[in-house]
């Protein structure tokens, strides 16, 4: 059923804010560049597959960078996605460098940049020391701020080295709508010890929210981290933006710290899929027993053996357009 407000609002607002252009041209481009295997299911099927896989959040799966952080919904669903494939590593008690996370980064979208793994290890990190262990959830909540909000926190940085400087933060470059940013710069010992006066931050990081043309954690609750303290450093702000429960809430993409290795419906999914690995392999094993099985019967002349396929060899893949669980 339809909200009153989405009803209020005009036809290309709604359009605009739901980013249903990007979607549909995505879609043609699917479609075109694989019309062959998809016309023997029909056009009308493949759009309501897509749609299905684009709600569900599995549309972004292997897909390439530019297109899982097109859209708001993308970024949520690619962080869902994250935290629900590799949630056994934090279940497990793992403790990984960042090179390891960006390695599990690119096994679901394989040109993610390196980049934005580091920024987000530095966050846990506090230094340069890049080499350095994390957990699991320090990493996941620091990368969700990272990720989410990239745009917002490259025109934070700019503002806390402007702070430093003494410069007027006014002055300060806003990413436009052609997707160009003015990079983080560069902060030093200096500037990470000393921090800045937490009442001028939020005073410039409201008038920053206020004309801001992307995505940025809720104004009040980024008000709120900043009155706990009179001075702060700019990872000390980016920590605490990754521990906040509401900010955390207001994103949506992960649950509570304390539920992060909790997810009754994908443990229920894994334990199928090992009971059905079990089944397979004891069938197999079975059927090894038997007489004549696997070639091993006396041969009237010399022939070779049938092959058998390994349990461990994956069968090919054919493409498919249904969207992947």
């Amino acid at each position: 059923m339809l909200s009153p407000e989405r009803l209020a609002l005009p036809d290309y607002e709604y359009l605009a804010q739901r980013h249903v252009l990007t979607y549909m041209e995505d879609a043609v481009c699917q479609l075109l560049e694989n019309r062959e295997d998809i016309s023997q299911y029909g056009i009308a099927r493949f759009f309501t597959e897509y749609f299905n896989s684009v709600c569900q959040g599995t549309h972004i799966l292997f897909r390439e960078f530019s297109f899982i952080q097109a859209t708001p919904h993308n970024r949520v669903s690619f962080l869902r996605a994250f935290w629900r494939c590799f949630r056994t590593v934090g279940k497990n008690g793992d403790l990984l460098t960042m090179k390891e996370y960006h390695c599990l980064l690119q096994l679901l979208c394989p040109d993610f940049p390196l980049e934005l793994t580091q920024k987000a290890a530095r966050i846990v990190l506090m230094d340069d020391a890049m080499d350095c262990l994390m957990s699991f959830s320090d990493f996941l909540f620091a990368f969700q701020i990272q990720f989410y909000y990239s745009e917002f926190l490259d025109s934070v940085a700019a503002i806390y080295q402007d702070l430093l400087s003494g410069k007027n933060p006014n002055t300060v470059i806003v990413p436009t709508s052609s997707g160009q940013h003015r990079q983080r710069p560069a902060l030093g010992e200096a500037g990470m010890l000393e921090g800045v006066e937490a009442s001028l931050f939020c005073q410039c990081l409201e008038n920053l929210c206020d004309r801001h043309k992307y995505s940025c954690p809720p104004p009040a609750l980024v008000k709120e981290v900043l009155s706990n303290v009179q001075r702060l450093t700019f990872y000390g702000f980016l920590m605490a933006l990754s521990k906040h429960h509401g900010i955390n809430q207001a994103l949506g993409a992960l649950p509570d710290k304390g539920d992060l290795m909790h997810d009754p419906a994908m443990d229920e999914e894994l334990e199928r899929l090992v009971v059905r690995s079990r089944l397979h392999r004891t069938s197999r094993q079975h059927r090894a027993k038997e007489p004549g099985a696997f070639g091993f019967q006396r041969r009237e002349k010399q022939e070779a053996p049938e092959r058998v396929p390994s349990a461990s060899v994956l069968t090919p893949y054919h493409y498919q357009w249904e969207p992947r669980e």
